[in-house]
């Protein structure tokens, strides 16, 4: 029996676009709908915006918006992102809407008469400028440990200290900068403590339904000194959300309807008539409600707790269905830094397709990076030109490319049977529940090197029977069409078990070759004899260094500065202290693959560190300048190069020649100073 299953990503905040971050999480998560649908499995994948809390209604306000405005604006900007990276979602939708509200007042009222509902007065401080209480984001002063100024409500940035917001000294409210004052009102609680909740999620989150680091981590959740707290899910006024039933003034606490938001998109979804016309002939409510029907959470590991606690216990104790499983992913890196817009290391995903970057190579390099485990994703530029470049085109179209035009040319493009002596195929068609087992279980970057490895092995087979040769020889046109049928036969199959991760080109393959749209059934049978294909037309470009430099906005540029002409100008005192030059220890130093000159340096500028490029290879071994001294202009911009972000640079003294020499205070001056 064919599956049955309601899949959705985590819900992006509806505040900004989509970042590369979401753009990783609905590709992994398309990966295994576009995978299951190929299964005959009944797929139904929905999104929405998390439209609600009070960071919207701050937002909405300085843009001189009504918060429903604000976010209708975010939302229209969806379809661009969604669309250029084939993300096949059924429906999207807002948490602000009717269905959202009607759930999650629904939800609440029956965790009310389930007596796991209860309220009571809470001291918080109160803006008395913007008549609102305050989040501790919100809330600023001095670190009550450290003395450390405009420290947030919550943690001292500077000694690391946690603390309550009314610990904090000399206090200020970050919207207006009046000085907040402490004040009651009644708040709604989950009691996510009862000794029933806390059984029933020792049961759920240890029954294989999340992965082993997420159960863990979940056991240690419950089984903590502390236990489970009760959970604050209400608001006061002014309140952008869902009006709590029966008490006026209070607002739903955003995560308890932003998760909500799932049913509620799939909700309008059947209403819509779009499940209907996938096969569905239930209901809604008899959908979620079937023993059939499988729910599963694709999210980042940033919100595991929220959903592997409140989420199946809301669920839970109000009737509704719990998860079934609940996938969690790490975050995405850039040269293994976190993506940071200043320093060069972030994507920006509309930037990416503006430039013809083709969407389907993101799909792949992002995929092949996937497994089942809670890691963090890296994308390295080189490794990126590297692997698309080798697997897609060198491995994968190439074995179309030197197939096809013999076909064509000599035969009309008609196929010949496979050979029965021909293990390759049958090898590769056997191996089709292998990889099926790896897309199911996740393990994307498993599959990806298994397809490649018989992509290898096709090459080798083209390699052995030479069509080129075969193509010149008199009589051998037999056996030039058995080498080019098998080789399309193997690109065909090849085609089946890449199509989850690049849907485009599959379709593109699909009408080259003149064929219905591959299912992964399809694997175990081969082309007829006779079966004609169309005329080959290249499949896919290389990925250009250019596009790349483009994306991450390199300007090109030598690896070292040129040194300023001499002049006889002086400068003040005023000038000179504008430079902050500060002594540096070496703690690291790296030869830079493909670079003549430089050599990365990690600086330890006391407490912080520092990554500078600088042009000194000739004269210094990486190994002999760990551990010593230098001086770094600290306050110069940082600078994109080639090989990445340079934060600072070493002062040194040349001459005429090609010595270069390393500026270095005397012994005892410590990471940090100031040079002045």
């Amino acid at each position: 029996m064919p599956r049955r299953l309601f899949v959705t990503t985590a819900l992006p905040y509806a505040n900004g676009a989509f970042h590369i971050g979401h753009i990783m999480e609905y590709i992994q998560a398309d990966i295994w709908v576009r995978f299951q649908r190929m299964q005959g499995n009944e797929v139904h994948f929905v999104g929405a915006d998390d439209a609600h809390g009070a960071p919207i209604m701050l937002a909405a306000g300085e843009a001189g918006k009504s918060p429903e405005d604000f976010i209708a604006e975010i939302e229209k900007g969806r379809k661009p992102y969604l669309d250029g990276f084939h993300l096949s979602f059924d429906h999207w939708h807002s948490t602000h809407s009717p269905e959202n509200t009607a759930l999650s007042q629904d939800i609440y009222r029956k965790l009310k008469t389930a007596g796991f509902v209860y309220s009571k007065p809470v001291e918080q401080y109160y803006d008395p400028v913007k008549g609102m209480f305050l989040a501790d984001r919100y809330i600023k002063g001095e670190c009550p440990k450290c003395g450390a100024k405009d420290q947030y409500g919550d943690a001292c940035e500077n000694c690391s200290s946690v603390y309550s917001p009314t610990e904090l000294k000399n206090a200020y409210s970050t919207l207006s900068g009046a000085k907040p004052v402490l004040k009651s009102s009644e708040h709604f609680f989950f009691k996510l403590s009862d000794p029933q909740c806390v059984r029933f999620l020792r049961e759920w989150t240890q029954d294989g339904k999340l992965q082993p680091q997420v159960a863990n981590k979940a056991k240690e959740w419950l089984e903590g000194e502390a236990g489970l707290g009760d959970w604050d899910i209400s608001r006061d006024a002014p309140y952008f959300g869902i009006p709590v039933p029966d008490a006026p003034g209070k607002y739903l606490y955003v995560w308890l309807d932003a998760p909500i938001g799932y049913l509620a998109s799939l909700m309008k979804y059947f209403e819509s008539g779009k499940a209907k016309a996938r096969g569905e002939a239930r209901t809604f409510e008899e959908f979620l409600a079937a023993r059939d029907t499988e729910q599963i959470h694709f999210i980042g590991k940033d919100i595991e707790y929220f959903h592997v606690l409140f989420w199946p216990a809301m669920l839970k104790f109000s009737g509704y269905k719990i998860p079934t499983n609940v996938y969690s992913h790490g975050h995405l890196t850039v040269n293994g830094e976190k993506m940071s817009k200043s320093r060069g290391t972030g994507i920006d995903p509309l930037r990416y397709l503006s430039l013809g970057m083709n969407p389907e190579w993101l799909r792949y390099y992002i995929a092949a990076k996937l497994n089942a485990a809670v890691e963090d994703v890296d994308f390295n530029p080189d490794d990126f030109v590297a692997r698309v470049n080798s697997d897609l085109i060198g491995k994968y179209i190439n074995i179309a490319s030197r197939a096809a035009g013999f076909l064509s040319k000599r035969f009309g493009g008609k196929l010949v049977g496979v050979e029965s002596s021909n293990a390759l195929v049958r090898d590769m068609q056997a191996d089709a529940a292998g990889i099926a087992e790896m897309y199911d279980g996740r393990e994307f970057g498993k599959a990806l090197r298994t397809v490649m490895h018989w992509a290898d092995q096709a090459n080798a087979f083209v390699d052995q029977v030479k069509p080129w040769e075969l193509a010149k020889k008199p009589g051998s046109d037999p056996a030039l069409q058995q080498a080019c049928s098998d080789s399309i036969q193997i690109f065909r199959i090849l085609t089946i078990y890449v199509k989850p991760v690049m849907p485009a080109l599959a379709k593109q393959v699909e009408r080259f070759l003149n064929l219905p749209e591959l299912k992964w059934a399809d694997a175990k049978e081969l082309l007829p004899a006779g079966h004609a294909i169309g005329e080959y037309k290249h499949l896919m470009q290389r990925v250009d260094d250019k596009q790349l430099d483009a994306l991450f906005d390199i300007q090109p540029a030598a690896e070292t500065q040129k040194e300023p002409a001499v002049t006889d100008g002086t400068i003040s005192i005023d000038d000179f202290i504008k430079i902050d030059l500060r002594v540096a220890k070496i703690v690291k130093a790296e030869l830079v693959d493909g670079a003549d000159k430089l050599l990365k340096l990690t600086l330890d500028l006391g407490g912080s560190t520092r990554t500078v490029f600088a042009g000194i290879k000739s004269a210094y071994a990486p190994e002999k300048l760990e551990g010593q001294l230098a001086v770094v202009v600290a306050n110069l911009a940082p600078r994109k190069m080639k090989f990445g972000v340079s934060e600072g640079m070493v002062l040194a003294a040349s001459g005429d020649g090609p010595e270069i020499f390393l500026i270095a205070p005397h012994s005892g001056a410590e990471p940090g100073m100031r040079v002045k």
